[in-house]
């Protein structure tokens, strides 16, 4: 019977011991295919050489899962749309993938993200952004860049296909202001709480909120701690231990605002102010039930967005409406970018806020600065006011 067409392919990465051997001596004898003799896997046929280029990365978890993601849906679309294998692709069907992805034919495309096991499952929500389109190419030329290194395949036809250009943004603008900030918390430690699970609720969600704004950590780093990295060698400072992005470990400084939250995070769920370093206990914890369970990235998103709803509202009664459309706008993402563009500003060397927010470039954190051409902006702004005809009429 021919796979329906969106069937599950199986992009999981061998077991690193086996490298996969002793699954493929376990294969239909029909799937083999010859590959040159010289060559340095053994996998036969598309999948494999795609789970064991998943295997080979050594990614992270969010990584490998995005990998799976790109390449399960263009090894679907070679089968489905293009009808060929990886060895019968050209560079123009490379090509038409990339435009593919621009707009994904209705067939492919729900609004709902079913599991990949329901029959309602599709691979796309909607058209890629070229940001979007450009991960997709990387990870499908990485694919074809390993099976030509590895023999599986002769040549590599993804070489000769250009990157998608994005449009450069040199200075990041999704921030909030300290005044929205300190916004923002108020309404999060102002909201009713009528239940005990309400009050661990809000408790949680100001520690949450006031830990983003203070340490510029990616949504993940922190929903995925546990309450023993954040802790004092004595000294008087305060630290939170993270895992960044490539399993890089970051030691980020935590100030008096975030520690008070923290203990008062901790006691509204009836815990010590304190812990050892070996506690296990996640570091955000769900507010409903007894166990100790760690809530998931996307539900700390949506907190953190319930919260920036109703401080946008609060901007509104208050007549700032630029606050409050910014308000709206703002994403668990654009606490990073805050952190890192507030202490910019304020003289923060970028080498100090490089090394905190993790970034592999100091280019990368340079795009915080704002401060010098708000100055540029003041300056041109008086000079106008200065020479404007209208300022000399008496």
């Amino acid at each position: 019977m021919p796979p329906k067409k969106f069937d599950v392919i199986n992009l999981d990465p061998f077991p690193a011991r086996s490298g996969g051997a002793a699954e493929r001596r376990q294969r239909d004898p029909d799937a083999l295919r010859t590959i040159a003799e010289d060559a340095i896997t053994d996998a036969r046929t598309d999948s494999e050489i795609a789970r064991e280029f998943i295997s080979h990365g050594e990614l992270g978890e969010k990584s490998m899962a995005n990998t799976q993601k790109e390449l399960f849906r263009f090894l679907t679309w070679c089968r489905e749309e293009a009808g060929k294998t990886l060895r019968q692709l050209t560079v123009a069907d490379l090509n038409s993938y990339k435009e593919f992805l621009k707009t994904p034919p209705a067939d492919w495309v729900s609004a709902t993200k079913w599991p990949r096991s329901d029959p309602r499952y599709r691979p796309f929500s909607g058209p890629l952004s070229d940001a979007s389109r450009r991960q997709a190419m990387i990870a499908v030329k990485g694919l074809f860049a390993y099976a030509t290194h590895t023999g599986y395949l002769r040549r590599d036809p993804a070489a000769l296909v250009k990157h998608v250009k994005t449009v450069t943004v040199n200075r990041i603008t999704r921030y909030l202001t300290p005044d929205a900030l300190a916004l923002a918390l108020d309404v999060a430690n102002r909201r009713e709480a009528p239940t005990p699970a309400t009050v661990r609720q809000r408790a949680r969600d100001h520690f949450l909120l006031t830990a983003y704004i203070h340490t510029g950590a990616r949504l993940n780093e922190i929903v995925s701690a546990n309450m023993g990295a954040l802790y004092t060698e004595g000294n008087g400072r305060w630290w939170l231990d993270v895992l960044g992005k490539g399993n890089k470990p970051r030691r980020l400084p935590v100030p008096p605002e975030m520690l008070a939250a923290y203990r008062h995070y901790r006691a509204a769920y009836g815990l010590a102010p304190h812990t050892a370093r070996n506690d296990a206990t996640p570091l955000v914890l769900s507010s409903r039930g007894e166990a100790m369970a760690r809530i998931t990235d996307e539900a700390a998103s949506d907190a953190l967005k319930a919260i920036f709803a109703a401080a946008a509202g609060e901007a509104d009664s208050l007549g700032d409406a630029d606050m409050g459309a910014t308000l709206r706008q703002a994403s668990a993402h654009w606490l990073r970018h805050s952190m890192l563009t507030n202490h910019a500003n304020n003289g923060v060397q970028l080498k100090t806020l490089q090394e905190t927010a993790g970034h592999a470039s100091i280019a990368t954190t340079a795009a915080y600065l704002h401060k010098t051409d708000n100055e540029r902006h003041d300056e041109l702004l008086a000079s106008s006011e200065r020479t404007s005809p209208n300022s000399r009429i008496r």
